[in-house]
């Protein structure tokens, strides 16, 4: 399913440059997606095309018709939906393998909008290595924390238990995996101003590299 994308990223002539920002769910992947993104660079959320995803009438009777109880209406009951999918690794494939050709597509109208252009584009994105998306970036950043910060901090934002944090967390590539693949690892469990420091370190190395 990756075809179209793969050649499309060879035809960039080295001018785009994609950075991928990843890590596991509470490692601080989005607040560094935040600040390179109040310095002015353009940062595609691929949450937020998995999101446009389930306003499609199609995508919605698809799921309703594949996970019977998860749609009321026009609406996917996603607490349902994610109970389903992160207590069986089978039907979170098949949600994949649903989700997964869409975002390809996405993918594709976002590099070729932008190949010819030398600037820094940044990819936020949770399951890059899950997507095997490694593939089409320049550089791989991964956030990261240590492990009881991580599952205290998504129990408190998300107001779920430890047994629920450990089935979204169980799902995903661990985060020692991810640093291993990463061209960069930045830990978050820092002051916001040295953070932003470190971010700015890294955001004039990659423009050093154009």
């Amino acid at each position: 399913m990756f075809f179209y994308a793969q050649a499309l990223l060879i035809t960039r002539v080295n001018k785009m440059k994609l950075i991928a920002i990843t890590g596991s769910i509470g490692c601080g992947k989005t607040t560094l997606a935040g600040m390179i993104r109040r310095q002015g660079y353009v940062v595609f959320d691929v949450d937020s095309w998995v999101r446009r995803l389930y306003f499609n009438k199609d995508f919605i009777k698809s799921i309703g018709d594949t996970f019977p109880g998860t749609v009321d209406g026009w609406a996917v009951d996603k607490r349902k939906l994610r109970n389903i999918v992160f207590n069986d690794r089978q039907q979170l494939k098949i949600l994949e393998s649903m989700t997964h050709p869409f975002l390809c597509r996405y993918l594709k109208r976002v590099v070729n909008k932008n190949s010819r252009c030398r600037n820094l584009f940044f990819l936020d994105i949770a399951l890059l290595f899950e997507m095997g998306w490694q593939k089409y970036c320049d550089r791989v950043i991964v956030a990261d924390v240590p492990y009881e910060v991580q599952k205290r901090r998504v129990m408190e934002r998300d107001n779920v238990g430890g047994d629920d944090f450990d089935k979204i967390n169980n799902v995903q590539m661990s985060n020692r995996d991810k640093k291993l693949l990463a061209d960069l690892v930045i830990n978050t469990d820092k002051p916001k101003n040295l953070l932003k420091l470190e971010v700015l370190a890294m955001l004039d190395g990659l423009e050093k590299e154009l």
